[in-house]
């Protein structure tokens, strides 16, 4: 029996060039901007449900930031004990007199975050965006991306069932492709619905 490599790669490092915007085009420019230094503002605060591409965002921003930058990030900073708390105020009020810039995220609004008044008020003085959760044909868009990049004919009824009957987080749906092109070649078969029947049946006992 011919023994199928199933082994799945770890998912890429986040970047702004592999981050899918959807409705969050605008915040992904900003963001960048702020990064690069090319920004105008010096906080922006970006918040959104799980999986809308927060951490994403500030990962990238981290690491695309020059050395001489001084971006200081702060991911869910709902649950920032007291003194991280004095750290991210301190570090906006800096960022307001010219020196670095603060990029944030959270669950919610800035008014409407568990933390001291001060730091609330701060967060909400420079940009704030709602990162909009990725739709369907989004993620259809996304598939279809990566099919095409690995060489892959995925129809539209392939990409549908994939939507319907996996968890739809992107890293989820990423590896089903990666898993399917490591099926169909090992069965030297087109992707077909049956044949993805049989990839995730093998790949998730």
């Amino acid at each position: 029996m011919q023994q199928l490599p199933l082994a799945i790669s770890a998912a890429p490092a986040p970047t702004f060039g592999n981050f899918i915007e959807g409705g969050n085009a605008e915040a992904l420019l900003r963001v960048r901007e702020l990064a690069e230094g090319r920004l105008g503002e010096a906080v922006v605060y970006l918040w959104g449900a799980p999986g809308s591409g927060r951490s994403h965002l500030l990962r990238a921003a981290a690491g695309t930031a020059a050395p001489e930058r001084r971006l200081t990030v702060a991911d869910d900073v709902e649950g920032l004990d007291a003194p991280a708390q004095i750290s991210l105020f301190n570090a906006i009020n800096q960022a307001r007199e010219g020196i670095g810039a603060v990029l944030a995220s959270g669950s919610a609004p800035p008014g409407q975050l568990a933390l001291r008044d001060d730091l609330r008020s701060r967060l909400g003085w420079g940009l704030v965006y709602r990162l909009k959760a990725l739709t369907d044909e989004d993620k259809a868009r996304h598939l279809r991306s990566e099919a095409e990049q690995r060489g892959l004919r995925i129809a539209d009824d392939v990409i549908w069932y994939l939507l319907k009957r996996l968890p739809r987080d992107l890293p989820s749906l990423n590896s089903a492709i990666e898993l399917l092109d490591s099926y169909s070649l090992a069965r030297q078969r087109h992707i077909t619905v049956p044949l993805v029947r049989e990839a995730l049946k093998i790949g998730n006992p």
